[in-house]
């Protein structure tokens, strides 16, 4: 007896994805979520009015259309919520927001002349190199967008569709493969000496990846700067819980069902295959598949028994490294006086970006959607790397939380002086706080493996079965890899014949 063709473990943008899209191809759909509210690290969670993103805030594409309405959007969230057939309302921006550093503020434009006009008032030579650098991405973004992701699936499968849809694209490819298996800083390299301009690069690529340009591949950030440009910048209309409801919306009207409130405690394996899941209230959930948007640690630790994988595969997992967790501040604020306030912020505190407290970004999108926070005030989410090690809930909990949370505060300082002053709520989180609400390892956002380092883990795992989904996967910890990673892990339990109906009725 089976409960489910595929039972999902957490409801995170990969785990709702995947699940989704397999609702979508027909087959029965259960995704298990441990906390009353979808989403993982990026649900949304309401204070006295106000309504805060509990993660991601930055976004490119989500709207259908880009510059002009013959260019649709290559976001993979965008195309999953094509095929489900589900709209999500977004308002338009730009600059996509302001990039603080201690020599000044530059403004980071969508359209690429007028960002390098932004970069040219800091150093004229160093806008020119930019100019080669995202020339060069740019070409392997051109090369990759032709094929959409909708159509990749993690397994050889994929060739026969890839070729006979997408053939000349992939001839068109070829020359790129050097560069696709590359890193951001090789292409530095070979293009930019300027200093601002490399630590801008810098920046950017940390943002995307949580690593500097040498550590971080480079088609993601060609695709970041492709959709930037050609795309549109755009925050969704209820914040990012509006995703999860979309997703949740598709899940649902194409057959699936999300059970909140059902935490997972063990995959069952049965003879080396996964055949369920068995819950915290001693019941059991059947199905020939199980997904786990768990971290990898998470799923091999606790979901899994010691005996139920390979030892050294175990032990080699459990040892890759993380992404140091954060620290967030969400804040209520009165808005009386800040008419102008732009959305987005990133504040560099010092030139070593990827040091915990250095580099912070700031959130504040109730300045394109009122609806967030009670009239006359603003909703505000700060946050900055922190690392997980010493953290623990004893006396000094409290005062260890303000004292490290006070670089978040000097950097709000930077864009709203008086913001200590305006404070009508106030809300800090620790890597604690996102072990505990996030389920997550040390409250970590993913591995991280440089690209000259090795392999991101890919969906599938040694149990038969068993596959992964999630930022512990696929390159990337923003919004656009995790569904990425949804979407090749369902592809992978389905027909190509199914892919490519699915594809037909998309047009693409």
């Amino acid at each position: 007896m089976t409960d489910a063709d595929a039972i999902i473990i957490g409801s995170g943008i990969g785990g709702l994805v995947a699940g989704a899209l397999l609702s979508r191809y027909g087959q029965r759909v259960i995704i298990c979520e441990s906390h009353s509210i979808a989403g993982g690290a990026a649900h949304s969670f309401s204070r006295r009015g106000f309504q805060f993103d509990s993660g991601p805030s930055f976004y490119c594409g989500l709207g259908n259309v880009g510059a002009s309405s013959h260019y649709p959007s290559l976001n993979p969230l965008r195309q999953v919520l094509n095929a489900l057939e589900v709209e999500l309302p977004t308002v338009a921006y730009d600059p996509l927001g302001q990039y603080h550093f201690p020599d000044g503020t530059l403004p980071v434009y969508g359209d690429g002349d007028r960002y390098r006009e932004a970069v040219a008032q800091f150093t004229s030579a160093g806008a020119q190199e930019l100019a080669a650098f995202e020339a060069r991405l740019l070409q392997l973004y051109e090369a990759l967008c032709p094929i959409p992701t909708l159509a990749l699936r993690a397994d050889l499968a994929a060739v026969p569709i890839l070729l006979r849809r997408y053939g000349l694209s992939l001839l068109k490819l070829l020359p790129q493969i050097p560069v696709i298996q590359g890193s951001v800083g090789d292409i530095v390299d070979q293009t930019v000496r300027d200093p601002w301009v490399r630590r801008l690069i810098d920046l950017e690529c940390f943002l995307l990846s949580g690593l500097p340009a040498a550590g971080t591949i480079a088609p993601e950030v060609a695709f970041m700067f492709g959709e930037r440009t050609r795309s549109v910048i755009d925050y969704p209309l209820g914040g990012s819980g509006a995703i999860v409801e979309a997703l949740v919306t598709g899940l649902t009207q194409w057959g699936g069902a999300l059970r909140l409130n059902s935490h997972v405690e063990q995959v069952i394996t049965e003879a080396g295959r996964a055949t369920g899941v068995r819950l915290r209230d001693g019941s059991r959930l059947m199905a020939p598949v199980v997904i786990s948007n768990a971290t990898l640690w998470d799923t091999y630790r606790h979901l899994l028994s010691q005996q139920d994988l390979p030892q050294p595969f175990r032990q080699q997992s459990l040892q890759t490294p993380a992404i140091h967790s954060f620290m967030h501040l969400h804040l209520g604020i009165r808005a009386e006086g800040l008419d102008h306030l732009t959305g987005h912020h990133v504040v560099v505190h010092d030139s070593d970006l990827t040091q915990p407290g250095q580099t912070c970004m700031i959130s504040i999108p109730s300045v394109w959607d009122p609806s967030l926070a009670p009239e006359g005030h603003h909703v505000v989410h700060a946050y900055t790397l922190e690392a997980y090690d010493g953290w623990q809930r004893d006396n000094g909990y409290l005062s260890r939380k303000r004292q490290r949370a006070e670089p978040l505060f000097l950097a709000l300082e930077r864009v709203i002086p008086d913001v200590r002053s305006r404070i009508e709520l106030e809300l800090i989180g620790t890597p604690l706080t996102h072990q505990h609400y996030l389920r997550r390892h040390q409250g970590t956002y993913g591995p991280a493996i440089a690209a000259s380092e090795g392999l991101f883990p890919n969906h599938r795992t040694p149990i038969d079965g068993l596959y992964r989904v999630g930022d512990s996967t696929i390159p990337g910890i923003g919004v656009p890899a995790v569904a990425a990673s949804g979407i090749l892990c369902a592809n992978s339990l389905v027909s190509p014949k199914q892919t490519n109906g699915l594809l037909d009725t998309l047009g693409l």
